[in-house]
């Protein structure tokens, strides 16, 4: 970081611009806070803070000569309230890329008298509910919010959705609930202990394919695994015993079971014993003499 110095300001580049204005570029040199600005003696048009780190838009000394101010690609979070105090000519307020997010953040750029033209791009507080409409209500002298002319039906439209303090009030706590895009929510960390899967009650379907599961077991840690299931009488969440896969084991054990009893029934049945059978008694009746 570098401080913003009276040497800096010195050595720093000065020239008129494009529309022959006396212009101060202090752009790009790391500056995080804004201070000493009193070394200009206030003989600049224009004072160019662009990307630099500022936080904070405060510690302007009275630059009653100061017109428009850039200062996009910054970190801007927070406005002093009484801004409009040392700089009473500010018409053109550029804060393109930084860090505002809630409505009631620009409510300090309403103390300044004669702004026109004031850039608010690339800042989360764009994507906040009638963003363009508060804006538009609370700074009454604005001619262009983002590049974009201020109609006269926008006017009215503030006027009418912020009618009363209560409806201007709802619109700053709905602005601080709402959820930007991009943002990362605080959430707590889920313990350990938390993220292990949640047990459920195996259906007898399951006990029978974790069985099955266990013969056909690669490793010692499944089977382990598996035993320990069928032993608490809890499946784990993430065990993946499909039912339809168990009805199909079930049937298969049931159907092997059938032909085995079948087979088992065919061997009680009585061997054939036709050498035992009586011989016929016709060939014994006595022949004619």
């Amino acid at each position: 970081m570098v401080r913003l110095t009276a040497d800096l300001i010195w050595k720093s580049p000065h020239f008129f611009n494009a529309i022959r204005e006396r212009e101060l570029d202090l752009r790009g040199n790391k500056i995080a806070v804004i201070e000493n600005l009193g070394a200009t003696e206030d003989q600049f048009d224009t004072i160019d803070l662009s990307d630099n780190e500022i936080v904070k838009l405060e510690n302007f000394p009275y630059l009653n000569r100061l017109g428009t101010l850039l200062i996009n690609n910054n970190r801007i979070t927070r406005i002093n309230p009484n801004i409009g105090e040392f700089l009473p000519k500010l018409h053109s307020l550029v804060l393109t890329n930084n860090r505002l997010v809630n409505l009631v953040e620009i409510d300090p750029l309403a103390s300044l008298p004669r702004l026109q033209f004031l850039s608010l791009l690339d800042n989360n507080i764009t994507k906040k509910p009638n963003y363009r409409l508060y804006v538009i209500h609370k700074l009454k002298t604005l001619r262009s919010l983002d590049f974009k002319k201020v109609k006269h039906k926008e006017r009215l439209e503030a006027a009418n959705l912020f009618a009363s303090e209560e409806a201007e009030e709802e619109a700053k706590k709905t602005s601080v609930k709402t959820f930007v895009p991009g943002e990362i929510p605080s959430t707590p960390e889920v313990p350990k202990e938390e993220q292990t899967p949640k047990m459920v009650a195996p259906t007898p379907e399951q006990i029978i394919a974790i069985k099955a599961a266990i013969v056909n077991s690669q490793t010692l840690e499944e089977v382990a695994r598996l035993e320990q299931a069928l032993k608490s009488g809890q499946l784990p969440a993430d065990l993946n015993i499909d039912d339809n896969d168990a009805l199909t084991k079930n049937e298969n054990v049931e159907e092997d079971k059938m032909v085995t009893d079948d087979q088992d029934e065919g061997n009680d049945e009585p061997k054939d014993e036709s050498n035992d059978e009586p011989k016929d008694e016709s060939n014994d009746e006595p022949k004619d003499a």
